[in-house]
């Protein structure tokens, strides 16, 4: 039972698409003893089929949302050039995980986790990768999913993105699952009982 009285943490996942971060974050979220909690984002996208408001996002219409955006309501927020939608994490959402003694986990893209890196000072930053590039690009090749324009799309904002992992605390290689998850339950761990993030 989480002890009321101990403030929580925030904690921000990123990585390239491909890297595995989704599965790392639902892993750690099923097997780690701490009170983690994964914060709901905000969209204007309409919901998709059995995502539920409040759980999978909470649903915002487009002037809803710019409204919250210009009072300043956001940790974070973008939109998602080609969509069209708009995501963000709410103020609100964090700082009530926070006061229930949550450690909030937000898994964002480095865009979002590069803006609030420049304003808070509290955080655990952790990038998760595959290690190398070409690891990156086989994994999403082995998809089988997308065109080679998409591929190559993907691996150009990939590597922004790792040219980055730097500006993170803490960087988990993520080869096998299960020990990717192991090390960043351990390295939370770490952070119990100190006052402020290392």
């Amino acid at each position: 039972m989480t002890d009321e009285t101990q403030p929580g943490r925030l904690i921000i996942i990123s990585g390239p698409s491909g890297a595995g971060k989704s599965t790392v974050v639902k892993t750690l979220l099923e097997r780690c003893s701490l009170p983690l909690e994964l914060s709901v984002s905000a969209t204007t996208r309409p919901p998709r089929e059995g995502e539920k408001e409040g759980v999978s996002y909470y649903f915002l219409s487009k002037d809803e949302f710019l409204r919250r955006q210009k009072a300043d309501e956001f940790l974070e927020c973008k939109e998602v050039f080609g969509r069209g939608d708009w995501y963000g994490t709410l103020n609100a959402v964090v700082a009530s995980g926070l006061e229930r003694g949550k450690w909030l986990i937000l898994e964002i893209d480095v865009q979002g986790a590069l803006s609030i890196l420049d304003r808070r000072d509290d955080l655990i930053t952790i990038f998760v990768h595959p290690g190398t590039m070409e690891e990156l690009e086989s994994r999403l090749r082995q998809r089988g999913t997308e065109t080679e324009a998409a591929i190559q799309r993907r691996l150009e904002v990939a590597r922004e993105e790792m040219s980055h992992r730097h500006r993170y605390k803490h960087q988990v290689i993520n080869r096998a699952l299960d020990e990717a998850v192991d090390e960043i339950c351990h390295l939370l761990i770490q952070y119990q009982g100190a006052k402020t993030a290392c």
